[in-house]
């Protein structure tokens, strides 16, 4: 998957906060909720970053609204392209389609099993199917 960042052009405060905020991502038929855990009341902070064509295109909240540019939101999505790439995985799927197969070009993550015990393989090798839990 192409990074989207490039083509978003984030100004440098609204980047900073996307990267170390305390933010919690699950999938919602194709497109991402997005909570911020660094405030005191998260619920208050809970908006839906709404996925097209592989690009966090727009956001529930005040600030993507009313600014020129993404808000932290899409921005903080944009910068982990996995959680990215299962979104739009699961927008095929909703849609009725199939998830790719893994016969695509994307490369796998390299292998970190040597830096855990000898029962435990790495996350790397499990999701690319090298490795499964029950070894």
């Amino acid at each position: 998957m192409t990074p989207v960042l490039p083509e978003f052009d984030p100004p440098t405060r609204v980047l900073k906060r996307a990267q170390y905020e305390a933010f919690a991502f699950e999938l919602l038929d194709g497109d991402v909720r997005v909570r911020n855990e660094s405030y005191a009341d998260p619920d208050a902070h809970e908006y839906r970053v709404r996925i097209q064509d592989g690009v966090p295109d727009s956001c529930s909240c005040p600030a993507d609204a009313s600014s020129d540019g993404p808000c932290k939101h899409r921005v903080a999505l944009a910068i982990r392209p996995r959680i990215l790439e299962l979104a739009v995985q699961m927008r095929v799927v909703t849609d009725g389609g199939s998830p790719p197969n893994g016969d695509d070009d994307t490369m796998d993550l390299p292998c970190e099993c040597e830096q855990l015990s000898e029962d435990l393989p790495c996350w790397n090798c499990v999701d690319a199917g090298r490795r499964d839990l029950s070894e």
